[in-house]
């Protein structure tokens, strides 16, 4: 069966047509890898200040027409223009922040030599991989993949992004955009299309992946670059909990808990999806959520869920709470109204439901009592995710983190680590490994490469086979010294 020439976009809020666009084929993908590969020696020689400039010309443009994407990201993913205008934001932040400081986390580390080496200059250098494959997701089609495609071309690497079949509008504007500032340039490229299209990138000659999406596709994703041994950033999924301790601000932490939990149609990987809350407050706490989730009007506080086949998953995932005994005390079993969701709430829900172990993706919270916080901390970790977590304590907010099996932790707030362009993203277990953004985020798209040059001569030769004794001894003394 021959591949369909293009992908149609549709508003999951209406089901109205919003674009059409291309259906890449493999050979337009390695056709694209080859070009910006071919264009790599070009964007590595325009150096760090070079590429900062055009990467803060990008950021700039971005900036100024940020209204017009803001209009395609809502069309595509139904989310509220606020929200479309923050995530927006929030990459620009991104972008910016990777321009600026990938001399400082990039350029050359010299090392100390040691006295056995001590006539050597030793330092280490960042190259940059040169093409890398970026699979963007489509609840965040700006601000995840600008934090993975940013941070390469930064580092001096050509960039095919493959962006959601959802939104490929999105994927599309980045990509006029971005040649509307480097129209030379030949280093960014977007190949709209569905899921063949990714798995031609990952099976082209990417020398890397940076993958965002389900834990289900990032095996499969991980499985296809394995033939190549082609490295691979993973971030997926997680069921990610908030901890309540009782001497918390409980207004404060029941205001972010929910936001954390129903933004976005509750489609954030970082959301939180599990809460355990001290004995001492769980009454007040699940009043006040309940109080104030009522208040939630869907349309407006949060969109249509934007992959209709989850609207499946997070209803079979309401239905098994219902069947083991949940309380719903927002919502009910029939939340699920497509193209919505309703904000559901529940308690009682055993932590082998669907609704706790699995990943729901949708505006749901699960909310369970517990009598101290080491059982709450042992609960949180015993998730096979571990992705992200919040913690709200006045005093020992930062002793539960420290505790945590998990790549990011938000101390009394939520999702704050998302808007700090410094700090590294991603996750342990099966949520992932890698980390973007951040030094580590530069890192992970440039190989370590080692230098040792001879600075001058000395007596002591131990790379030859004209070795002496005398010199076996004097090494094995001075080794014994310097381990005393």
């Amino acid at each position: 069966m021959s591949q369909l020439t293009e992908i149609v976009s549709h508003s999951p809020a209406t089901g109205a047509e919003v674009g059409r666009y291309p259906n890449t084929t493999p050979e337009t993908i390695n056709a694209l890898v080859a070009r910006a590969n071919s264009a790599s020696a070009s964007w590595r020689a325009l150096g760090f200040k070079g590429r900062k400039a055009i990467l803060r010309a990008w950021a700039h443009y971005i900036s100024e027409h940020i209204d017009e994407l803001a209009a395609i990201v809502v069309q595509e993913t139904g989310k509220p223009l606020s929200d479309a205008t923050l995530e927006i934001l929030i990459a620009i932040d991104q972008l910016s922040w990777a321009a600026r400081n990938a001399h400082r986390y990039l350029r050359n580390s010299h090392r100390a030599p040691g006295l056995l080496m001590a006539n050597m200059s030793t330092h280490v250098e960042y190259q940059p991989l040169g093409v890398v494959g970026v699979i963007g997701p489509w609840n965040y089609p700006v601000f995840t993949p600008i934090g993975s495609i940013a941070y390469a071309l930064a580092a001096g690497n050509g960039v095919v992004f493959k962006p959601s079949e959802y939104t490929p509008g999105v994927g599309h504007w980045l990509g006029e955009s971005f040649n509307h500032v480097a129209p030379q340039a030949n280093i960014f490229f977007v190949a709209t299309g569905g899921p063949e299209t990714g798995a031609a990138l990952t099976k082209s000659a990417v020398n890397k992946i940076a993958f965002t999406g389900s834990t289900a596709t990032g095996k499969k994703i991980a499985a296809s670059c394995a033939e190549n041994l082609t490295p691979v950033l993973m971030e997926c999924g997680g069921t990610d909990p908030a901890i309540i301790d009782r001497d918390c601000d409980v207004d404060k932490a029941v205001e972010a808990v929910l936001w954390g939990a129903m933004a976005n149609a509750g489609q954030t990987c970082v959301g939180i999806e599990r809460v355990y809350v001290h004995q001492d407050i769980a009454a007040q706490f699940i009043e006040k959520i309940s109080l104030l989730a009522k208040e939630l009007v869907v349309g407006r506080d949060y969109g249509a869920a934007t992959m209709p086949k989850q609207l499946a998953v997070i209803d079979a995932h309401i239905k098994d709470a219902a069947k083991l005994g949940a309380e719903f005390i927002v919502g009910s079993a029939d939340s699920v109204q497509a193209p919505y969701v309703l904000p559901t709430i529940m308690t009682g829900v055993p932590e082998e439901s669907l609704a706790v172990a699995e990943e729901t993706f949708g505006p749901t919270l699960t909310i369970r009592t517990v009598a101290t916080m080491g059982e709450a901390i042992a609960l949180a970790n015993a998730s096979k995710y571990g992705l992200a977590a919040s913690v709200w304590s006045k005093r020992q907010g930062k002793a539960i983190a420290r505790q945590l099996q998990c790549g990011m932790v938000s101390v009394n707030s939520v999702l704050s680590f998302t808007a700090t362009p410094s700090m590294p993203f991603g996750g342990v277990k099966q949520s992932g490994y890698g980390r973007a953004h951040g030094r580590e985020g530069l890192r992970e798209f440039a190989y370590t490469r080692s230098v040792v040059a001879t600075r001058f001569n000395i007596p002591l030769r131990f790379t030859t086979f004209k070795r002496t004794a005398s010199t076996d001894s004097f090494i094995r003394r001075l080794v014994a010294l310097l381990n005393r």
